[in-house]
């Protein structure tokens, strides 16, 4: 337990002066409030727009593919210092890793989380974006077919004379 303590402590002394920043914050901070105060500051230039908008949903893709990228890299700087002590099942773990992380990355990328230009047209001769599985492509592929069979299958003699 005496090893952990100094990690206690950091924790407590981390929270102290967080909870003591906000308190001399509240008690030093003058309160003379102006409308000029309390407008939305964004660099100097007032918003054109209203600042309780939403976000579009493609910034929070790239966040989760910043993100996502973030922890790869925090978790690998460690693994080449010690790559070679650990063996093939430490590079079993680091390859089931990067596969868990880069594959919510290519998903993104195949969705278009990372094109925030204007949309173009897109050339019939361009490699096919990332599929996501080939069993739900062969599904619909059969859900189809049995479609058309059912289809075909209901016409009455006269129709199809």
């Amino acid at each position: 337990m005496a090893q952990y303590l100094p990690i206690f402590m950091m924790i407590v002394l981390t929270g102290l002066f967080a909870a003591g920043s906000f308190t001399a914050s509240g008690f030093l901070t003058p309160r003379r409030p102006t409308s000029a105060k309390a407008a939305p500051y964004e660099c100097g230039i007032v918003s054109e727009y209203d600042v309780s908008s939403r976000f579009p949903v493609r910034f929070y893709l790239v966040a989760l593919a910043f993100i996502v990228l973030d922890v790869e890299i925090v978790f690998l700087y460690p693994f080449t210092l010690v790559f070679r002590s650990l063996g093939l099942g430490g590079l079993v773990a680091i390859a089931v890793f990067l596969i868990v992380l880069l594959v919510p990355f290519a998903y993104l990328l195949s969705v278009g989380a990372l094109d925030w230009g204007p949309r173009q047209r897109v050339s019939p001769y361009a490699p096919a974006p990332v599929r996501r599985t080939g069993v739900m492509q062969r599904l619909s592929e059969a859900l189809r077919e049995a479609a058309a069979a059912d289809e075909g299958e209901s016409e009455t003699p006269e129709k199809a004379a």
